[in-house]
């Protein structure tokens, strides 16, 4: 029997200082820009501040980009543009910094962390670092066996929380989470699905890599069955990513409620990450409030997931490569929204100005 007990976050995860934020409102009233006038930026700010209970708001000096990575049993049915078990290069040119989100971490100076959790690859082939928490080689084909074992799920839930331990430890003040899998877009889909009682075609999107119609179809059809398996496992959200989820997803699933349990905000990237958001609130109903929507992928599960959490994106830039590369995009906006917070002068009140004018 699991010794984890996942009901306890609901009593761990406290929301952020509701007083807090009524201060950093009460400041930005007295502050020379009419409150409005920066539009989400003020809603922004004042979401930091309660995050970090500080006014003024501290500024996001270290954050860092998460990525687990995985590849998904169910990408041998054709329902990725690549290559089933393909993420383990995916994740070396990550490394090497050949992908969008390295190059706008070089930008922004923000460090990427990649967790390995089940990639279908020599782990003698990647760095220890990254390879250190990985808990299977590749997942089950979840529209007819389920992905990981319940001891796998548990160890893959447990790595998760752990490594947001590791980077509360350390200082990060803000995390970027995303994912670099093959069928990962497939699992999410599934979970989607089955916490908000859709059907298959309702969530179904075209990937990171758009498929054509005809892998589509073979995409909606895998999930249509997968969520057949995950209908009756529902009430047992460990149960559920243990059949439907793989440890990379269960792994991130962890990682959102610890991190809200170590009170760090984390910004979400795309479907997968929103997928994991969900189960996360189906946990604990507090969690979400910890977490921001960085952009519009276009993924349909993405936007179910979304409204369901009452999440608004940040962007809508048409961004579909994942791997916290839409996540990054909205890093500036946050940062520039707790610099303003903090950096405008208040107006001067009438017996001050009297007074300077003497």
């Amino acid at each position: 029997m699991s010794s984890l007990n996942l009901d306890d976050f609901t009593d761990l995860i406290e929301r952020p200082d509701g007083g807090v934020r009524r201060d950093a409102e009460a400041r930005r009233e007295r502050q020379v820009v009419p409150p409005g006038a920066l539009g989400r930026l003020d809603e922004l700010g004042e979401w930091l501040a309660a995050a970090q209970s500080a006014v003024p708001v501290r500024p996001v000096e270290r954050p860092r980009a998460v990525l687990f990575a995985g590849d998904h049993g169910i990408a041998e049915l054709g329902v990725s543009a690549r290559p089933a078990g393909g993420a383990g290069e995916l994740v070396r040119e990550v490394l090497e910094g050949g992908r969008p989100v390295s190059v706008l971490a070089r930008r922004l100076g923000v460090p990427v962390r990649v967790v390995d959790m089940s990639l279908d690859c020599d782990p003698e082939s990647l760095p220890a670092e990254v390879s250190g928490h990985r808990v299977r080689r590749g997942g089950g084909r979840i529209d007819i066996e389920d992905a990981l074992t319940p001891e796998e799920a548990e160890a893959a839930f447990r790595a998760g929380m752990a490594v947001a331990d590791e980077e509360a430890d350390s200082g990060t003040d803000l995390v970027v989470l995303g994912d670099v899998s093959v069928g990962g877009t497939t699992a999410a889909g599934v979970l989607v699905a089955a916490l908000c009682g859709t059907d298959a075609s309702v969530v179904t999107g075209r990937g990171g890599l758009p498929i054509d119609d005809l892998a589509w179809m073979r995409k909606c059809a895998a999930i249509r069955d997968a969520l057949r398996r995950a209908r009756p496992v529902l009430g047992d959200q460990l149960q559920l990513l243990a059949t439907v989820g793989g440890a990379d997803l269960t792994a991130m699933t962890g990682f959102l409620l610890q991190a809200a349990v170590r009170k760090m905000p984390v910004i979400l990237d795309g479907v997968v990450s929103a997928a994991c958001a969900l189960v996360g609130q189906r946990v604990a109903f507090r969690a979400p409030d910890w977490w921001l929507a960085s952009h519009d992928s276009g993924e349909p599960g993405q936007a179910k997931a979304l409204d369901r959490m009452a999440l608004e994106p940040l962007l809508s830039q048409g961004v579909t490569v994942g791997e916290g590369t839409g996540g990054l995009l909205a890093l500036p906006l946050v940062q520039a929204a707790a610099a303003l917070a903090a950096e405008l002068p208040e107006k001067q009140s009438a017996d001050k100005a009297v007074t300077a004018a003497e």
